[in-house]
């Protein structure tokens, strides 16, 4: 899955859905990147998208850009 502005959702990116809730992409199964609390065992059932774990939401499943996401930035290198 790619962003409104173009980039592709990675496993770590820093999100921000209706302005007030932030969240974590923990998996990406377009990408095949996994964090150890979200298995590919798990989730790849799904077959595409990304999931992202919301402070005040949850966990969510994305296959398409939702207008109300908002890229914050890539997680740290390593």
């Amino acid at each position: 899955m790619k962003y409104r502005s173009g980039q592709e959702a990675r496993l770590g990116d820093r999100i921000r859905v209706g302005g007030d809730s932030s969240g974590v992409v923990v998996c990406s199964i377009d990408t095949d990147e996994y964090s150890p609390d979200f298995s590919r065992e798990q989730w790849s059932y799904l077959g595409t998208g990304v999931m992202i774990q919301f402070a005040n939401y949850g966990l969510v499943h994305y296959t398409e850009p939702d207008e109300d996401l908002e890229f914050l930035g890539h997680a740290p290198p390593g």
